[in-house]
């Protein structure tokens, strides 16, 4: 693989940074988002051999693709690469950089689409009974956070730098700032305040040991005395739960924040709940998304279809006589 003339990875440089300014300023687009979009394109612009990205053409987007096919880049990878390569280059011509866009032709590769990675309700709840098992100020917190992450279906980012005032109406929902900027509020479940008021009675022990420093850390439910962000980090909640995950006797290596997410979905539907609602909760713009969940609400009806229709009855009847 080829890297670009240093000439043209500057304007390369000056290119991204442009439209991620443009994506963080208009879109609303998050830090890790941008740095996705940003990866992606130093990858892209790389593999261009003698082009920069302001003169690529179509064959040289296409030679890109087909070199990722060939260092065994997975479809889903390579399909992302080429949702951020259509979006520069929108840009580009939308701002006058360009007066046609390369990418408009190129297709993405064939992908199967992956059933989310989910737990089973007993292995959350063996997770659960293992975070019941700590004590202290750090055993509280683990147990704060994973009642509002299961609780809430939220996402990591979303979880570890809830503001101290998210909590309304009563402390009985909190208001996620998603994706996007889009709002919601998801209701709680008694454990969840249950297991938040019972860690706000020891949070000033995750606060900075120096008062002077803690205004930034004083604003988050998980504050963290070391972060610059102020609050926990997601490295640091994926630590802790990958110990829970070790002591609860599950693999880490199956165990995420984002599957705990995927499990809070599923698990509802699961139990009845419709598809519109459950896209609500998890704050998706666009139930297409939420659809991948779908599998669960067959295997239901499945079930369902076994057990209560009057033929599959008369078919185990049969098989008695």
């Amino acid at each position: 693989m080829s890297q670009a003339p240093s000439g043209a990875g500057h304007t390369n440089g000056v290119l991204i940074e442009l439209f991620l300014d443009m994506m963080a300023a208009e879109r609303g687009a998050s830090p890790n988002t941008l740095d996705a979009y940003r990866r992606d394109l130093v990858d892209v612009a790389a593999r261009l051999s003698s082009r920069n990205l302001e003169a690529a053409t179509t064959p040289d987007l296409e030679h890109v693709l087909a070199s990722m096919a060939a260092d065994g880049l997975a479809a889903s990878t390579a399909a992302r690469r080429l949702s951020a390569i259509k979006r520069f280059y929108r840009f580009l011509l939308s701002d006058g950089v360009r007066e046609d866009n390369p990418a408009t032709p190129l297709r993405a590769p064939k992908q199967g689409r992956p059933l989310p990675k989910i737990l089973t309700e007993d292995d959350v709840d063996r997770l659960f009974d293992a975070a019941s098992g700590l004590s202290g100020p750090a055993g509280l917190r683990t147990r704060a956070l994973m009642e509002l992450l299961y609780a809430g279906g939220l996402r990591v980012t979303e979880l570890v730098s809830l503001p101290l005032g998210a909590f309304v109406r009563a402390e009985r929902c909190i208001q996620i700032t998603g994706k996007g900027g889009r709002e919601r509020l998801v209701p709680l479940t008694e454990a969840a305040l249950e297991a938040v008021a019972a860690y706000k009675a020891v949070r000033e022990a995750h606060l900075p040991v120096d008062r002077t420093k803690s205004g930034k850390a004083a604003r988050y439910l998980f504050p963290s005395r070391t972060a610059k962000t102020g609050h926990l980090t997601r490295e640091r909640f994926a630590q802790i739960l990958s110990e829970l995950t070790l002591a609860a006797g599950l693999d880490p290596a199956k165990v995420s924040p984002h599957v705990l997410r995927h499990a809070f979905a599923t698990h509802l539907l699961a139990r009845g709940a419709d598809l519109r609602s459950v896209q609500i909760l998890l704050g998706h713009a666009d139930v297409s998304t939420t659809q991948i969940y779908t599998h669960v609400l067959d295997e239901r009806l499945k079930s369902l279809v076994q057990s209560a229709h009057p033929l599959a009855r008369r078919t185990d009847d049969d098989q008695l006589d």
